[in-house]
């Protein structure tokens, strides 16, 4: 059976930060130090991990997995925002555009679930120290890491699938400075209520359930540190779940601001803030959030930046 795609617009023009000739380039070089910097720290963190056999255990597995897609999720979006606003180009093809939304929402959603296992990871830590070499081996860390990859992957090929499914007739102009789902379907001609119903329901299903772990995680997490004797022990306890509460609340409170709410909510400039949240800002925090708090992070780098 062949597919005929029905949409009539071949290509889409994503709507910049500014019109404005002196501030676009003031942006560019704001947004591309930011885009460097947050490459060169996930990278630096990568480095970090792979190289000093000390933080080669499950916690700082996951956060490798959490540096590689901090990376990615900067870069599906912050070169294309570059190119328009340094050569005025905010055009992108039907298939570009697509893409740059499958892989987003991949990038998000696997995320999202490996935040989730990584305050499971946490949960074990504190609460079961004794037992946890043997509970969080790193085959278990493998399986866990694969899987959220996995569900990521799939989650977002349904997503894609269901929007570009749609018929893009009457205008091409994004109102965002990539392709997301809220603008996509603010932008289709067709009814959009059965998808938008699949695509809450997927959403608010993955995401609560991602979100009760990281939630129950975290309420063991706050009872064994409140029931610990030793102020020492308290301390070790906050600081070792410290960085990934921090990052867990920036990052949820974002997306869940974007995603799970129906188009009919859309604005374009509250929005465009919010999607620089987790789009670019959380990537550049999330490196910084583990060396500031960790010790053997701060140490690990250390040694990387005096080896370069």
């Amino acid at each position: 059976m062949q597919t005929v795609n029905l949409s009539t617009v071949s290509e889409f023009a994503l709507v910049g930060i500014s019109d404005a000739p002196e501030v676009r380039f003031l942006l560019f070089v704001l947004f591309l130090i930011i885009y460097l910097a947050t490459v060169a720290g996930n990278i630096t963190i990568l480095v970090a991990i792979s190289t000093d056999t000390r933080l080669h255990n499950a916690m700082y597995f996951f956060l490798g997995n959490l540096s590689l897609l901090d990376v990615l999720c900067s870069t599906i979006t912050v070169p294309k925002m570059l190119e328009a606003l340094l050569l005025e180009d905010e055009v992108i093809s039907f298939t570009g555009c697509m893409l740059q939304l499958f892989f987003l929402i991949d990038v998000v959603g696997t995320e999202i679930f490996l935040l989730a296992v990584m305050a499971y990871d946490r949960y074990v830590a504190i609460c079961h120290p004794l037992q946890y070499m043997n509970i969080v081996n790193m085959k278990l860390c493998a399986h866990l890491a694969i899987g959220t990859w996995v569900v990521g992957f799939f989650n977002s090929l349904l997503h894609t699938s269901l929007i570009f499914t749609l018929l893009f007739c009457d205008s091409n102009e994004v109102d965002q400075y990539y392709c997301d789902i809220p603008p996509m379907l603010a932008l289709s001609c067709s009814p959009t209520y059965s998808r938008e119903l699949v695509i809450l329901t997927v959403a608010g299903v993955l995401g609560s359930s991602a979100f009760v772990v990281t939630l129950i995680s975290y309420i063991y997490i706050l009872l064994a540190i409140l029931y610990m004797k030793s102020s020492e022990s308290r301390r070790k306890a906050f600081s070792t779940c410290g960085s990934h509460l921090t990052v867990v609340c920036l990052f949820y409170g974002t997306t869940i601001c974007t995603y799970v709410r129906p188009s009919s909510t859309y604005l374009p400039n509250q929005d465009r803030i919010v999607s620089m949240l987790y789009g670019i800002l959380t990537p550049l925090l999330n490196p910084i959030i583990y060396s500031l708090r960790n010790k053997e992070v701060k140490c690990a780098l250390r040694r990387v930046i005096s080896q370069i």
